[in-house]
């Protein structure tokens, strides 16, 4: 290698480095050298280069993205059982996994009996839509609320709300295990018609649209709460029993099957 040619790689590697290009500091080189042994063009060997680049900065932004939607659990589509779950179109899921709706501003409300993989499903769609590009939140019912009040109780409740308007979806999971006070049904309500044609929520619930008025008390803002809710909507209904009551069944010996049946009956939710 002639001291010319040093000279330039030397000066290439700052280069790169002050352009924050890592990936090409790191690799230019030996692909470099691959292009002159396959007797490839400059052109091919400047793709190759960005190509690697922009991969390893996809991969990074898709790791901060799975990151910050702050899932509870690794909860993968390929590990829903679509089968089990009667009158579930896989087609559906898989559109809704494209994320197509986002754009649109739509919403999904995932309902069904307790164990039926409501949370899983929110938690996988929520990955797909990471893998995207998307940015989303998952949050517990019990955790948005209560992060709402303190929002409120410092006269920074509007201040929040913008600031999940950077999330593309919210998931809000169990909406319907806590009997809420008033107070907080209120910011709820108020998140829910901020976010409005605006931005797009994923709920889940094991109660049905008929039995909302033991979340919102008031009939009139659970008519609003839902009217706003199913506008730009897709409904998916779960209407099995629990996968985790059957797991546990399986384990049980014969002769505690019967009993385990008899006290574990659960009544489906949605018609």
């Amino acid at each position: 290698m002639t001291d010319q040619n040093k000279n330039l790689i030397a000066d290439l590697k700052q280069l790169l480095q002050m352009l924050k290009l890592p990936i090409c500091l790191q690799q230019f080189q030996s692909v470099a050298e691959r292009c002159e042994k396959e007797k490839l063009s400059f052109i091919e060997f400047l793709h190759e280069l960005v190509l690697r680049e922009n991969e390893q900065r996809q991969q990074k932004r898709i790791a901060t993205l799975i990151k910050n939607a702050k899932l509870p659990r690794k909860k993968l589509l390929n590990d829903f059982d679509m089968a089990r779950i009667p009158g579930l179109a896989p087609s559906q899921v898989l559109s809704l996994a494209s994320g197509d709706f986002i754009d649109r501003y739509g919403n999904v409300l995932i309902f069904g009996n307790p164990g039926t993989g409501k949370s899983h499903l929110g938690m996988a769609l929520l990955r797909e839509w990471c893998l995207l590009g998307r940015k989303v939140r998952f949050y517990t019912a019990v955790e948005l609320v209560q992060l709402l009040l303190q929002a409120k109780a410092k006269l920074q409740l509007g201040q929040l709300i913008k600031q999940l308007d950077r999330f593309d979806v919210l998931m809000i999971d169990d909406i319907s295990y806590v009997p809420f006070e008033k107070s907080e049904t209120d910011v709820l309500f108020t998140l829910l018609s901020e976010r409005y044609e605006m931005r797009s929520l994923l709920i889940t619930s094991n109660l049905s649209f008929s039995q909302w008025n033991s979340i919102f008390k008031d009939p009139m803002t659970t008519n609003a709460a839902i009217d706003r809710l199913v506008h730009h909507a897709t409904i998916l209904e779960l209407n099995t029993s629990s996968y985790r009551a059957e797991c546990a069944k399986k384990t049980l010996p014969k002769t505690l099957k019967n009993d385990f049946k008899n006290t574990n009956k659960e009544e489906v939710i949605m018609a």
